[in-house]
């Protein structure tokens, strides 16, 4: 695991700083990012930045599931989730 993360607000200054764009810019720019991808996602649309990254919306099915307190069953019910893709560039980058 990763020492540090890395916040918003200091992926907003990285990149106000290496294009030269005002942190304010910056900020708006990615938080129109977050709002596409997630309302796209949403609706049942797949996102993806080729060779990247991808998101989409998964179903998942009903099942039986374990209190790790008590050991009691229980049911979790279907639902959805979103599941994230590392595209390839990204692989070879951390590799």
């Amino acid at each position: 695991m990763a020492d540090k993360s890395i916040t918003k607000t200091e992926l907003v200054a990285s990149i106000a700083s290496a294009t030269g764009q005002s942190q304010a810019a910056v900020s708006g720019v990615l938080d129109s990012l977050f709002s596409t991808v997630s309302d796209a996602v949403a609706k049942g649309s797949k996102v993806s930045i080729p060779g990247w990254i991808s998101f989409e919306r998964v179903e998942t099915s009903a099942r039986t599931g374990r209190n790790p307190q008590t050991g009691a069953e229980i049911k979790i019910p279907a639902g959805q989730r979103v599941k994230v893709t590392a595209g390839s560039k990204l692989k070879a980058a951390v590799k």
